[in-house]
């Protein structure tokens, strides 16, 4: 266990004190911003889609990075991509190949969301990604995080961002004996103390260290008001949802041949098909079920 949960006690010691008798104070704000960035010095993550600014990239590794743990992105993101490289090829293609090449990462929807913007950019943006906030969260599957990160992350522009790891850094250094802490309160000192002149590495930075904090200690974002634990994928309707997909990928099937291949109570299958019909993931035609 880390003392005191950082890589630099002494430093962190000194935040603390600076932090409670004057506040966010230009001492605390360098002093914090040093603290994230040795750490990144030397412990920053090396994932392949933090190599590429292309806007294209970033875009699809934030809908993969959603609910999806880095380990099974890093496994499908260059497959995807390698599968389709550009805006127009991810528009041209169908969407049961898109489906296809999405398996693995769960949630989806997430695939519907991403063809359909897609579509969108192609068609409206001349195949590029625009570049402003408010005309990136008027795109399916984008909203106010992911518009952020792709300003942040493929442009560099100074953005204010929260997400699971960012919110573990602020918990732990300025609200570590509060409980309930909501985001509008964290976001304020993000805000103030964010690097404006290099968001894509001060982002990337916070995330790290973020990711080392919960390895080393009991995880600082039980003390947010907004944190939620995941619920069990074993025997959930997401694990049904996501076999019923996969088999779809491969195979139009009737609803007796999905029940059998499946191994799921009639009832249960005809609750989830109904809902995959409704989101446009899948229809049924002259009793046959196929991806849409």
């Amino acid at each position: 266990m880390l003392l005191l949960g950082s890589i630099m006690p002494e430093e962190f010691i000194r935040l603390q004190h600076g932090y409670a008798k004057n506040g966010l104070s230009d001492e605390v704000i360098a002093l914090f911003q040093n603290i994230i960035y040795s750490h990144y010095r030397d412990n920053k993550r090396d994932f392949l889609w933090r190599k590429s600014h292309d806007p294209y990239h970033v875009l699809v590794s934030e809908f993969m990075l959603q609910q999806t743990q880095t380990s099974r992105v890093e496994q499908k993101f260059s497959e995807f991509i390698t599968r389709f490289p550009h805006f127009n090829d991810l528009a041209s293609a169908s969407f049961k190949e898109v489906l296809s090449a999405w398996q693995g990462l769960g949630y989806n929807r997430r695939a519907l969301m991403l063809h359909h913007l897609a579509k969108k950019v192609v068609h409206d943006y001349k195949g590029i990604l625009p570049k402003t906030k408010e005309a990136l969260i008027t795109l399916p599957g984008i909203g106010e995080y992911t518009a952020g990160a792709i300003c942040a992350f493929a442009y560099n522009m100074p953005v204010t961002l929260i997400e699971t790891n960012v919110r573990t850094v602020f918990l732990h250094f300025f609200f570590r004996n509060s409980r309930g802490v909501r985001d509008a309160e964290l976001l304020l000192l993000i805000e103030k103390t964010a690097d404006r002149n290099n968001s894509r590495e001060w982002y990337n930075a916070l995330m790290d260290y973020g990711v080392m904090l919960k390895q080393s200690m009991p995880n600082p974002s039980r003390r947010s008001k907004h944190h939620a634990t995941q619920s069990r994928f074993e025997g959930s309707d997401r694990q049904v949802r996501g076999k019923i997909l996969r088999e779809l990928t491969q195979h139009e099937l009737s609803f007796d041949a999905l029940v059998t291949r499946v191994d799921e109570p009639q009832e249960r299958m005809k609750k989830i098909l109904s809902q995959l019909a409704f989101e446009s993931l899948i229809v049924q035609e002259n009793g046959v079920f196929r991806i849409a």
